[in-house]
């Protein structure tokens, strides 16, 4: 029998990769991989970050003024970027929110639930 327990694969991370990284940050800086930490810990292991798909989208994040980041030492004594949300970020989570929460509605009426 075939194993039907689905994954989400990049075209289902695509458009919320940017809200689940700036949630992430949303209450205290983190490094990259700390991020990507989180959000498997909080997706229950479901949502597995690839440093291929973490580090561009915080790169282009900073770009469009939502994250700044600064060098510091981590709990392990490495030296990491750690992210920050800046206002304008927090304003993006809140729009992208709205939207995840409109998207949400949308399925589940097509689904029947």
């Amino acid at each position: 029998m075939p194993n039907t327990r689905a994954r989400p694969g990049n075209d289902q991370f695509r458009g919320t990769l940017e809200m689940l990284i700036l949630k992430s940050v949303e209450a205290a800086p983190l490094h990259g991989y700390a991020i990507a930490l989180q959000l498997e810990r909080r997706s229950s292991d479901v949502l597995k970050l690839e440093e291929g798909s973490l580090y561009p989208a915080l790169y282009r994040m900073e770009r469009y003024g939502w994250l700044t980041s600064e060098w510091a030492v981590t709990d392990t004594n490495r030296r990491a970027r750690f992210y920050r949300l800046t206002r304008s970020g927090r304003a993006q989570l809140a729009v992208e929110t709205a939207k995840w929460q409109q998207l949400t509605v949308a399925v589940r009426g097509v689904m029947g639930g």
